[in-house]
């Protein structure tokens, strides 16, 4: 709930300027000011430097479908990244809650961008300091771009998923506790944000989009996302799982997803090991 409350605040102070292409720099920084005190208020936050590296293209082929990339230097000491599209309708994209069964070194996903903007990448350690990058992207349109699906086959495949390694370290750091999986989850989900126009009727399609996803590896916590409607269509989000404790890597991976239509989603997946 609280989430919802900052939310509406950023949005009401944010969307009395709008989201220009023209910005100049100053503008996006001042932009950038307000949005870091509606989120953190009072709080400090620091350089990222050699903490949290943000990559995200220059200049996006299609605005929605932008991907972005999170490292985190030492993820063990991070407990949330939170992800901001500074001028993009509502501006806090998402925040990532790790749990004791994340490797967090690294983020991918996919998001929506409705004008040339700033982006950040805000890393809260666990001693409560903030952190940030910081990347520019010129892309415009994103959020009011149509569906590439047809709405009733997009509704039909609500709540599919799918979890699949994307990549293995090496045996040596595995046998040494210090190995990770990285794997990519896949969400059937259109995430109506209610700018998209339906090319047929020409009436705006009802928002409908994914609240919430948590993702746990037996019964230890990965991550629990906090998203809102910049995620693109088909949400796509890859990330490490931690290699621990004897035993943990076996246990099956369950992702659970909500809605802003308060439907939920849950399934499990075992996951190939190292070797089969």
């Amino acid at each position: 709930m609280m989430r919802r409350i900052v939310l509406f605040a950023v949005l009401a102070m944010l969307g009395a300027t709008g989201a220009r292409a023209e910005e100049d720099d100053v503008a996006r920084q001042a932009r950038w000011q307000d949005l870091r005190h509606a989120v953190f208020g009072d709080r400090r936050v620091e350089d990222g430097a050699g903490v949290i590296t943000l990559e995200a293209p220059p200049r996006a082929l299609d605005a929605a479908l932008v991907p972005i990339t999170i490292d985190l230097a030492e993820p063990a000491k991070v407990k949330a990244v939170y992800l901001m599209i500074d001028a993009n309708p509502s501006p806090l994209a998402g925040t990532f809650h790790f749990g004791p069964a994340a490797d967090a070194r690294e983020l991918r996903t996919r998001v929506r961008v409705d004008a040339y903007t700033l982006m950040h990448a805000v890393a809260e350690t666990e001693d409560g300091r903030l952190f940030v990058a910081e990347r520019f992207v010129k892309a415009a349109g994103g959020c009011s771009a149509p569906s590439t699906k047809d709405q009733k086959l997009a509704i039909a495949r609500l709540g599919q998923m799918k979890l699949k390694p994307v990549g293995m370290e090496t045996e040596g750091e595995a046998a040494a506790n210090t190995g990770h999986d990285m794997v990519q989850l896949l969400i059937s989900h259109p995430n109506y944000n209610g700018m998209q126009m339906d090319q047929l009727t020409r009436n705006y399609t009802p928002a409908r989009f994914i609240q919430d996803v948590k993702v746990t590896r037996g019964d230890a916590l990965v991550f629990d996302l906090a998203a809102d409607i910049s995620l693109s269509e088909d949400p796509a989000i890859t990330f490490g799982l931690a290699n621990g404790a004897p035993g943990d890597s076996a246990a099956p991976v369950t992702v659970e997803v909500h809605d802003s239509a308060d439907a939920t989603f849950k399934q499990s997946f075992d996951l190939p090991r190292k070797g089969t």
